[in-house]
């Protein structure tokens, strides 16, 4: 495995991400078809036997359990030091007040009962799970400043909102002297591009990667077009998200087929290729079940797409609205009505 530093830090981390959202208890709530601890642990054992040493769990999957079984196998199956631990903050987790958000209060809360989860004094990479629209960006900001100066907390991630609000907390990180987010985490694949416009642009501008959720398109990506598996069956509100791009999704998922074909490799291998051609994404999360996912997500790494089968992929694509900002509030909603937790959104 060849590692890489996430945008302009010194941090090594493996160009591969495995996604834990899938490691939990699925009798908790969302997800439903996640794995149990048992089932989990040999997939992230052959993860780091692999060399990978990234992995990025939430607070609110499976209602913490995400990160109690990604503790336990990294206690089992790795050197601590070595391996990168990326967790959120900001959905909902409880009812009643201050169970969800970025107020100082939330986030101080949050840290110490996902370190006990996680079973580790500190977490490398600390992600606000969306923008808390009701919580002024100054108390978010220093309250997350402040776990890094205290030591719970090695670097600050952000995930999906639009760029100008981005922009502006890495203004007001600059301009306080406060802890800068060094990466985005963000939804972006062959059939979801929008982040093109002004995401990306600005976190090269800003020496920002970007971690990417999402980019077989919950799977769209890794099959035929029309089949179905147990994880779009559970969730048969995401296809709705994007019917009015279908027409030319089928495009790109049939142009993605025939050049895995031409190239004797999977569909997955084909879609990941081509996010590690943009030197701003740092790495896929993989929501790997299996471990053949991760020997998929390995040998990606080696294919190095022309720029004629990149066009052939991109051609079809045709804007469409803003997938992250419809969409993510809507499958935070359900995700935490799972666990009993009323948002607006729900």
């Amino acid at each position: 495995m060849q590692y890489i530093k996430l945008g302009s830090t010194g941090l090594d981390v493996s160009p591969i991400c495995i996604g834990c959202m899938g490691f939990g208890d699925p009798s908790r709530g969302h997800p439903t078809w996640a794995l149990g601890t048992e089932a989990s642990k040999p997939i992230i054992r052959h993860a780091i036997e692999a060399g990978i040493n990234f992995f990025d769990t939430a607070n609110l999957y499976s209602q913490g359990t995400s990160e109690e079984t990604l503790g336990t196998a990294l206690k089992e199956f790795a050197n601590r030091d070595s391996v990168v631990i990326a967790s959120k903050v900001a959905a909902p987790l409880r009812t009643g007040p201050n169970g969800r958000g970025l107020s100082r209060k939330a986030i101080m809360a949050e840290i110490d009962h996902s370190l006990r989860r996680l079973g580790t004094d500190y977490i490398d990479l600390y992600q606000i799970h969306r923008r808390d629209p009701t919580t002024p960006w100054e108390e978010t900001l220093e309250a997350l400043h402040d776990l890094v100066k205290i030591g719970k907390v090695r670097y600050l991630g952000a995930s999906s909102m639009m760029a100008w609000e981005f922009s502006k907390a890495l203004h007001l990180q600059k301009a306080n002297g406060w802890a800068r987010f060094v990466s985005m985490q963000d939804n972006y694949s062959l059939v979801a591009r929008e982040e093109e416009r002004e995401m990306l642009p600005l976190c090269a501008d800003e020496g920002i990667q970007t971690v990417v959720y999402s980019p077989l398109a919950r799977g769209r990506l890794a099959r035929p077009w029309g089949e179905s598996t147990a994880r779009s069956e559970a969730e048969p509100y995401a296809a709705k998200l994007t019917e009015a791009t279908a027409t030319s999704d089928q495009e790109i998922v049939e142009a993605l087929g025939a050049v895995a074909t031409e190239r004797g490799v999977s569909r997955a291998q084909i879609a990941l290729a081509w996010l590690h051609r943009h030197p701003v994404v740092a790495a896929p999360i993989v929501g790997a079940l299996k471990t053949s996912h991760i020997d998929e997500a390995i040998a990606a790494l080696s294919i190095r797409l022309t720029d004629e089968e990149a066009n052939r992929l991109e051609a079809p694509y045709t804007p469409r609205g803003d997938i992250q900002g419809i969409s993510d509030p809507v499958v935070l909603a359900r995700m935490a009505a799972a666990v009993g937790v009323k948002t607006a959104a729900a």
